[in-house]
């Protein structure tokens, strides 16, 4: 098709459902690995990688039921820490993983988005925010092998305000034992979605859609459905 000709004028009349959006409720689905008890997502938009997302989680030991646009996450057992290559490779917010399995489970290892290459979105800023909450990090054979004794609150200043590390820090300060702060943190409307969620598991995490997060580590034993 060349162009598209609309001819008016005309009353334009009707009822549009909107999906819930792909870039909240991915973050949202990995902040599932944090809570022992069960989550009910609503409005979830049914996408592939919203799908890509239920696979790993379900690669991971959780149990998803989703009868779209609703979804009931279980992480009572989680059987492995690793996200492999073959789903990470397919959508790069499966790095998104590590912050929860680090905070909830204390180990992690999760492919790169590029496999052995780093590639253009590289993930170092997630890596070093980690380190300074008190993880060890190595990479190996195109994975990262990340393992902490207990993540602690630490100030973390982003070179630049990336999302991603954004939420993967937010997520994984939530089980911290004491206060992280995020400078230089993103700002887009799915940082706020993530906020209210976590919070509404029973973290505490203010300043959500500011340039500064700043989040209070809560005992696992707080999280509620």
């Amino acid at each position: 098709m060349d162009k598209i000709i609309v001819e008016g004028p005309a009353k334009l009349k009707g009822r549009v459902s909107i999906s819930g959006a792909k870039n909240a409720c991915l973050p949202i689905m990995a902040a599932t690995l944090l809570n022992p008890k069960s989550c009910q997502l609503t409005n979830v938009p049914r996408l592939r990688d919203v799908t890509t997302m239920r696979r790993l989680l379900e690669q991971l030991g959780s149990k998803v039921q989703a009868e779209f646009p609703q979804m009931t996450i279980e992480t009572f057992d989680i059987g492995t820490y690793e996200a492999s290559y073959d789903l990470v490779k397919t959508m790069r917010a499966s790095i998104l993983v590590l912050g929860p399995l680090l905070a909830r489970y204390k180990s992690a290892k999760v492919s790169l988005p590029g496999g052995c290459a780093i590639g253009t979105r590289p993930i170092d800023i997630h890596l070093e925010g980690l380190k300074k909450m008190g993880t060890e990090v190595r990479l190996e054979g195109g994975y990262v092998f990340a393992e902490t004794k207990g993540l602690v609150g630490a100030e973390v200043v982003l070179p630049f305000p990336s999302v991603g590390a954004t939420e993967n820090l937010m997520m994984a300060a939530v089980l911290a034992d004491g206060k992280t702060t995020i400078e230089n943190a993103a700002k887009e409307p799915e940082i706020v979605d993530l906020a209210n969620f976590l919070n509404k598991m029973g973290g505490k995490v203010q300043g959500a859609g500011t340039h500064c997060v700043v989040i209070e580590g809560v005992k696992i034993e707080a999280l509620r459905s």
